[in-house]
């Protein structure tokens, strides 16, 4: 595993997986074992997360500059640190589905959709939340005691522990007090513009003091968003220190001391996972075919089409053995593709085609909603009678479906049986 400075500017997938495969050519030229790709891809892991451990403690920087002195440039700071802080972050969600020690964890940083009424005020005129979720409009910010599930709850000291102990209050999964979503919406609020465009528009005001306080509280709602921002930090230096291979006793260890079979059937299960259920479903295929921007993933920044790029490129990262940081630093070091090729060299160029190709059509959608003349964001993709924006929804559905195809095929041809990604429950 090495570690050097980037010469692949991360703004093209395309380039970036084309500049990669001399690389793995040269590495199987020498015999590469399954041990070798789970210790790999643990520092993949790691690598990924430190990156966003890094990028967490920028944004929570931003944040405590924000709240010192209250103003639209600094809250702007604000939010292009949440922004670069979902790139490392949507590359580390394939390390879930299979690594029991994300999956019991990723929920406290990025659960959604959520009912931002249990945070902050919301317009109740065009408030849409989860049917019978009491929690819906508690309103934290606004009260020092709430009421949910017929329980009465005492939420006068903000501190990243209650609201750590607040996810999922009542037995409802839309009821999410932490993570990047709880954030996105302390910073950016409602996204009131339905299929049109614009983002969330909550004023710098909403964290000023006395006379100059808009929407009331704003001492309890500069208490909660440097609450989260601390308890997001705090969460990531764990899971980095469970990745760490200088610490013993930690999820690394204990991955490296099962059998190298099953390392590689974690790796390939999140990969599959990732792709099928949770990305082609979850977050396009929910959100397309009920026209719904509620289930749009960034919902309140307009940022979905870079969570879903850089979901994709985690999973072409896994497969290459690859990760690039912030930085420009890179790790990487023998990949599952070297070990594929080494069984089946044709399934593994048709799979490193199939992610390339996933790749340019979520670069395609990128590269919509950024576009200088007009531009086309996620929820207006979803709008009901958007052929085009549906269109290229679909491509990517469709080019997601087909790698994970390719995905179980290379688990076989690696004596990896009965993968089964999860599908979410979906059909394609």
């Amino acid at each position: 595993m090495t570690s050097l400075p980037s010469r692949l500017p991360l703004t093209n997938a395309i380039a970036l997986a084309a500049a990669m495969l001399p690389m793995s050519a040269l590495a199987a030229q020498d015999t590469v074992t399954p041990e070798s790709v789970v210790s790999s891809y643990a520092d993949v892991a790691q690598a990924t997360y430190a990156d966003a451990l890094s990028a967490a403690e920028q944004l929570d920087e931003r944040i405590e500059a924000f709240l010192e002195a209250p103003s639209d440039e600094t809250l702007m700071a604000a939010r292009e640190a949440w922004i670069e802080a979902r790139v490392p972050y949507q590359q580390s969600e394939v390390f879930r589905f299979g690594n029991p020690v994300v999956d019991d964890w990723e929920g406290q940083l990025n659960a959604w959709p959520l009912d931002e009424g249990m945070i902050d005020y919301v317009a109740s005129d065009d408030y849409q939340h989860e049917l019978g979720n009491s929690g819906a409009t508690a309103n934290i910010v606004a009260n020092t005691s709430i009421q949910v599930g017929g329980e009465t709850l005492d939420v006068s000291d903000i501190t990243p522990e209650l609201l750590a102990g607040l996810n999922e209050i009542g037995g409802s999964e839309a009821n999410v007090a932490t993570g990047y979503h709880a954030l996105e919406f302390l910073l950016w609020g409602q996204d009131l513009n339905g299929f049109e465009s614009g983002n969330g528009e909550r004023p710098a005001s909403d964290y000023m003091s006395g006379d100059d306080c808009t929407h009331g509280h704003c001492d309890r709602r500069r208490a909660y968003l440097g609450a989260a921002s601390d308890l997001l930090v705090d969460d990531l230096e764990w899971m980095v220190a469970q990745w760490s291979p200088d610490q013993q006793d930690n999820y690394r260890q204990e991955l490296l001391s099962e059998p190298a079979k099953e390392g590689l059937r974690r790796i390939l299960f999140g990969m599959g996972s990732l792709s099928l259920g949770e990305l082609a479903g979850e977050r396009m295929k929910v959100a397309l075919e009920a026209n719904s921007y509620e289930d749009e993933h960034d919902c309140f920044s307009d940022n979905t089409h870079n969570s879903h790029f850089y979901n994709g490129l985690g999973v072409q990262n896994v497969y290459l053995g690859h990760y690039e940081s912030l930085d420009g630093s890179i790790t990487q070091g023998p990949s599952l593709s070297d070990l594929v090729a080494q069984q089946d060299p044709e399934l593994d160029a048709t799979l490193r085609h199939e992610l390339e190709a996933s790749m340019a059509e979520l670069a395609d959608l990128k590269e919509a909603a950024e576009a200088e003349d007009s531009p086309m964001a996620f929820d207006m993709m979803i709008a009901p009678g958007n052929e085009q924006g549906a269109e290229m929804i679909n491509e990517a559905i469709l080019a997601l479906v087909t790698q994970t195809v390719s995905i179980e095929k290379a688990a076989g041809s690696l004596g990896v049986t009965s993968l089964q990604p999860d599908d979410a429950g979906h059909s394609f």
